[in-house]
């Protein structure tokens, strides 16, 4: 589908309340002088927008490079360059005929003989011992770009092994590596995937994102100051100790804190509490049970449009049994809850099953998407879903699995569809769930399934195949299948992450350091790229620090560490494409997925449409970037 995609117009919903971007224009010097210019369209831009696009070379006054306006896609590759200038690109819009205001300075200029390479360095600032690992976006001070906020570890451990682990610190980035801030969750939180679940969202629409996170007694935030009793230790320090270097006792706190410098807003007693240590057993994984902190211990997080205009935050703890999603929301500097939705507690579903029947159905990760087009979102908790009224919506009885993928995954069936994979073990054989679904996400009706009984490890959802419309699935028996769970081949030896990195609308594999394309003719995996000298995160799964659609034109960019972790490198791709599409980050669905790709098991956002090949118009989102007034805010 070659050149500009049109906008339809969406249904009439409420405007959701979204980021104010600026263009975001990137420049890559790809050496013979050639340089890789890319920019925005926003999801708010009109139709018929165009662009000029200006280069200033050392002190000269800038220069038009394109004849006629650019209207086929947001990128320009510029050739015959003088790079032993400094070389600055600047867009114009172009509406009716008239020209806009000129893009603001990001990562637009090539330095005199800077070196030839694909991605923006960033410098960073940890304490020595420490690893970074995941990371997200947010605009944390305002001015339409992105910062980074990066959460760095010292040993951390799975939720099943004891020992002790260091303190996680959370901090805020300027692109060049400028350290806004540095928050240490200290002592009494263990690190780990499972446990600290960060979000990164403007929660109240002033245009200043907000970090959001559980806390407990001697958090430090941004400003040095303690929350709670800086001298309690409430781990277990007694070696060969069955929950030796588990938290498991002590107050738990849900902090937000402020973008801008770190400081501590508001913090509330965490939502819901321990309990009773073996109260969080199933049906779940292997259907066992514990009461040293395995599974009281694991938490989700994620962030939704509940009213349909402003977001919210869901932080959940358990998935195994007993699963309790707590919404809090953050307006007008305060902090307050807007509902508790719990397996243990009595009622049914608008399904009518009884909320018992919704436990043991989470996931190592959670999705947000609007299901049901009220414009409103639901939370997807792996086999189960909550309305944004925080009622349960329904149950599938898939039960727990370790990864999860929420999109218009068929685009010829109404609506958005839901794949999943599910573990098959111990106890939970007898059960003989599929080790690989999809169902349909406004009613929850299983539309196939395959491998019963057997237990799937690892998942992808992504259209990888032209020859079939829609997206293909595989994890589980039966190789690779389409849309319609029908066996199509063998399946990609990779399954952990996906990137839209080149110029067609087919999506790419990532898997540890390299992005592969997916031969569909000879069935196999061909290396398109390797960031060298940089490392995947989190073991196994192998992913980057984040990916997201972070500037430039709607394609991917792709953050790792660099193996002496001492900087983050963000790599854009350089392939021209003929797709105009709005940046992915004024997608809702897409947006929010960026929010919680940090949790758990780290998964590959979606939009709320349909974006492969032979894809059709996406719709205008909903959505205003307008800053909403407050007072009493800082």
């Amino acid at each position: 589908m070659a050149g500009m995609i049109l906008f339809l117009l969406p249904s009439a919903v409420a405007q959701r309340r979204m980021e104010n971007l600026g263009r975001g224009v990137t420049a890559v010097n790809q050496g013979d002088g050639k340089i890789f210019v890319s920019w925005r369209l926003l999801g708010t831009d009109p139709d018929n927008i165009a662009f000029n696009i200006y280069r200033a070379t050392g002190d000269a006054q800038l220069a038009k490079l394109n004849q006629a306006p650019l209207t086929i896609s947001t990128c320009y590759q510029d050739a015959g360059v003088d790079v032993t200038k400094d070389n600055a690109y600047f867009v114009r819009p172009i509406v009716n005929g008239k020209e806009g205001e000129q893009s603001r300075p990001f990562l637009n200029k090539i330095a005199a003989n800077a070196p030839v390479r694909q991605y923006f360095e960033l410098p960073l600032s940890i304490p020595q011992g420490y690893t970074p690992n995941d990371a997200s976006v947010g605009d944390l001070d305002g001015d339409g770009d992105y910062e980074i906020v990066l959460k760095s570890e010292q040993r951390p451990r799975d939720t099943a092994s004891t020992g002790l682990t260091g303190e996680t610190i959370l901090q805020g980035y300027k692109i060049d590596g400028s350290l806004l801030w540095t928050i240490n969750l200290g002592k009494n939180i263990r690190e780990g995937a499972h446990y600290c679940q960060f979000m990164v969202y403007d929660l109240d629409g002033d245009g200043i994102a907000e970090i959001a996170c559980k806390t407990a007694d001697g958090t430090v935030d941004g400003k040095g100051v303690v929350i709670g009793d800086a001298k309690a230790d409430w781990r277990d320090t007694t070696p060969g100790s069955r929950t030796f270097g588990r938290v498991l006792n002590g107050p738990e706190f849900f902090t937000i804190f402020d973008g801008r410098s770190g400081a501590a807003l508001a913090t509330a007693d965490y939502i819901p509490g321990r309990g009773n240590l073996g109260g969080w057993g199933g049906i779940g994984g292997n259907g066992g049970n514990d009461t040293v902190g395995n599974r009281v211990d694991r938490f989700l997080g994620c962030v939704a449009y509940l009213d349909g205009k402003l977001p919210s935050v869901v932080m959940c703890r358990g998935y195994y049994g007993r699963s309790v999603l707590a919404a809090w929301d953050w307006r007008e500097g305060k902090l307050t809850s807007r509902w508790v939705f719990d397996t243990d507690s009595p009622g049914t579903g608008r399904d009518g099953k009884p909320h018992k029947d919704y436990a043991g159905m989470g996931a190592h990760s959670v999705s947000v998407a609007d299901l049901d087009g009220d414009g409103r979102d639901e939370i997807i908790y792996h086999s189960m879903v909550v309305d944004p009224d925080g009622k349960g919506f329904f149950t599938t009885g898939l039960r727990h699995g370790d990864a999860l993928h929420v999109g218009d995954l068929d685009p010829s069936r109404p609506g958005l569809e839901v794949f999943g994979i599910h573990e098959n073990e111990g106890d939970t054989v007898r059960f003989q769930t599929p080790g690989a679904a999809l169902y349909d996400g406004r009613s929850g009706q299983i539309i196939w399934s395959v491998g019963p009984g057997v237990d799937v490890g690892r998942g992808l959802s992504a259209d990888i195949d032209p020859r079939h419309p829609g997206e293909e699935m595989w994890g589980g028996p039966g190789g690779l299948h389409n849309c319609k769970g029908e066996s199509i081949g063998p399946a990609p030896r990779a399954a952990n992450f996906t990137i839209w990195w080149d110029g067609d609308l087919l999506r790419e594999i990532l898997d540890r350091n390299q992005i592969s394309k997916w031969d569909w003719e000879n069935s196999t995996l061909t290396n398109l790229f390797t960031a060298d000298g940089c490392s995947s995160n989190n073991g196994s799964k192998a992913t980057p620090a984040m990916s997201a659609d972070l500037f430039g034109d709607w394609r991917e960019e792709l953050v790792f560490r660099t193996t002496d972790n001492k900087s983050l490198r963000i790599y854009s791709t350089t392939i021209a494409t003929t797709h105009r599409i709005y940046t992915l980050m004024h997608d809702p669905q897409y947006r929010l997925a960026i929010a919680w790709q940090n949790v758990g098991y780290n998964q590959p956002p979606h939009p709320g449409f349909y974006l492969g090949d032979a894809m059709k118009a996406p719709l205008r989102p909903a959505i205003s970037t307008t800053v909403q007034a407050k007072s009493g805010r800082r």
